[in-house]
């Protein structure tokens, strides 16, 4: 039997990752969580990777509360930057490959076209420049590593804004959104079939593993106040949904205003088909129906 190491097995990624694993039947799983691998200790990891013969490890772990991360900054930066360290390290000492995921949070938002994966990256959060440093530090470790920033995630799975828009609009009589935030929608399923198709393809011998930066987002394009009406529409909300704008709903964290990802690189390489964000949306909400 051959090994995968899946760490942060029970976020919306891991779950969806772990529902896709039949698709790889000669390989056993072994997933951690928050609770089972503390990856800031870099002897915690070593000793769990020489326990089997690992040839991937995928990352889904991070700190991810943005605006908690702005006075948590010590955390965010072991989790997410010097995890990461660890990880390329231990995965070049052992040959092993490498699926790291990271976040749209490490562009500023200012740009007018598709972020492509060598344009600038400039994050203006904590939570982005410490996912940031980790992408530099996976890359600089071991470069055998692929990095999949992907943005605006939810899943049937883990607290999401799908489920909260949800859950808020059968609440609430009506509703404030932002509108002048754009990016797409990315349902974790989605995401990870991208994932199991990179190590599938590199297992058969039909595309080789090709590492690198990548950008995985659904298609299409949304604000937040057009993604809340959809969830509503689809889910039979009957809701007053307003549009508000950034600045009438400040977080200690800065948001991206434009964040679109582009995927040619991703649909080129590795031969994706990559549904529009309304789609997986529709499947998304049916499952949680």
């Amino acid at each position: 039997m051959r090994h995968i190491l899946l760490i942060g097995a029970d976020g919306q990624l891991g779950n969806e990752i772990m529902q896709q694993t039949p698709a790889l039947p000669n390989f056993n799983f072994t997933t951690t969580t928050i609770d089972t691998l503390d990856i800031t200790n870099q002897k915690a990891i070593s000793d769990l990777v020489d326990s089997k013969k690992f040839e991937y490890i995928i990352n889904c772990a991070a700190y991810t509360a943005v605006d908690k991360a702005e006075s948590d900054k010590d955390l965010a930066y072991e989790v997410n930057a010097n995890a990461l360290n660890h990880i390329g390290e231990i995965a070049r000492l052992k040959g092993i490959k490498v699926i790291h995921v990271s976040t749209d949070y490490v562009f500023d938002g200012k740009s007018y076209v598709p972020y492509t994966e060598d344009m600038p990256t400039k994050p203006t959060s904590v939570y982005g420049q410490t996912k940031r440093e980790g992408e530099i530090a996976l890359l600089n470790k071991n470069p055998q590593s692929i990095i999949l920033r992907t943005s605006w995630l939810y899943s049937s799975y883990g607290a999401n804004f799908v489920k909260t828009m949800i859950k808020l609009g059968t609440e609430r009589e009506q509703l404030g959104v932002i509108f002048d935030q754009i990016g797409t929608p990315t349902y974790a399923a989605d995401l990870a079939g991208a994932i199991i198709h990179m190590i599938k393809t590199d297992i058969d011998n039909t595309i080789p593993f090709a590492p690198g930066i990548y950008h995985y987002s659904n298609e299409g394009v949304a604000s937040w106040y057009d993604f809340t009406l959809a969830i509503h529409k689809i889910a039979g909300i009957t809701c007053n949904v307003n549009p508000i704008e950034t600045k009438d709903y400040p977080t200690p964290a800065p948001r991206p205003l434009y964040s679109l990802l582009n995927k040619s690189k991703i649909k080129k390489n590795y031969k994706i088909q990559i549904p529009h964000w309304l789609t997986s949306l529709e499947k998304c909400i049916h499952i949680l129906k």
